[in-house]
């Protein structure tokens, strides 16, 4: 079951965040961009209304790169120990999305597909039971 309200921060603790709501989607992206973002196969992305969200404490640095499809995507994270944390895609406003990872508990995230699987690596064993798209559903 979804928490109705769930917090997060960074792991040296400058920054905390809390959502008032409950996520509207949680999947997991594996473009290049995510891969390097998070160090890993793919970013566990959990996606909330911005309107919920509440940045508690501290101030994140933003880094922004343009994605495939050319919209802005700004990268948020600790600047004292780099951890990833937020991210905001211009082509979806009113959105706030969080790194599963940051999470306080992450025991609830269950994502619900898996995409850009065209970009995943070949050592990545995604879930079988889970959709998948090519690049980014419409």
């Amino acid at each position: 079951m979804l928490p109705e309200q769930f917090t997060g921060g960074c792991a040296c603790g400058a920054i905390r965040y809390r959502s008032e709501g409950v996520a509207r989607y949680m999947g997991n992206c594996h473009c290049r961009d995510c891969q390097q973002a998070t160090g890993s196969a793919y970013f566990p992305a959990v996606l909330v209304k911005q309107a919920d969200f509440k940045l508690e404490k501290g101030e994140p640095k933003w880094f922004e790169r343009r994605a495939d499809r050319g919209h802005a995507m700004l990268r948020g994270f600790c600047s004292d120990c780099g951890s990833p944390l937020f991210l905001i895609n211009k082509a979806s406003e009113g959105a706030m999305i969080l790194f599963a990872g940051s999470l306080d508990d992450p025991s609830w995230y269950t994502p619900s597909r898996d995409i850009y699987v065209s970009s995943a690596q070949p050592w990545d064993k995604m879930d079988t039971n889970l959709p998948k798209a090519v690049g980014m559903p419409a």
